[in-house]
């Protein structure tokens, strides 16, 4: 199993989700998060008043599937959420050890 952390422009969300179900992932988690990479944050003007934002908003998706369907995951979310212009985000994959479904104590490829 695998874990993909992705982080991505928050308008692009919802065409990523869409695009992953259609595909057969059957759940993820999202959180609003801040960051910045390259682009290291900007100036906006608020008030007449110059201001520096060092954190850029995005969402975090995380997302554990089978190893054998990683691949295709990683090109569907960076296909969706690419608009070729700076920070359209990050892709990380991490080997997952175990899972378990709480509800019905289901264990790795089952609890998915």
């Amino acid at each position: 199993m695998k874990l993909i952390i992705a982080a991505i422009k928050p308008f692009k969300l919802e065409e990523v989700r869409e695009a992953l179900t259609s595909i057969g992932v059957r759940g993820m988690m999202v959180t609003e998060i801040k960051g910045f990479g390259s682009q290291s944050g900007h100036t906006e003007i608020y008030r007449g008043a110059e201001y520096a934002v060092n954190f850029v908003p995005k969402v975090k998706l995380e997302i554990v599937v089978a190893a054998a369907m990683a691949d295709q995951v990683v090109e569907t979310i960076q296909t969706t959420a690419k608009t070729d212009k700076i920070g359209d985000g990050k892709i990380f994959v991490l080997d997952v050890e175990s899972a378990v479904r709480v509800r019905t104590g289901e264990t790795n490829d089952d609890a998915l």
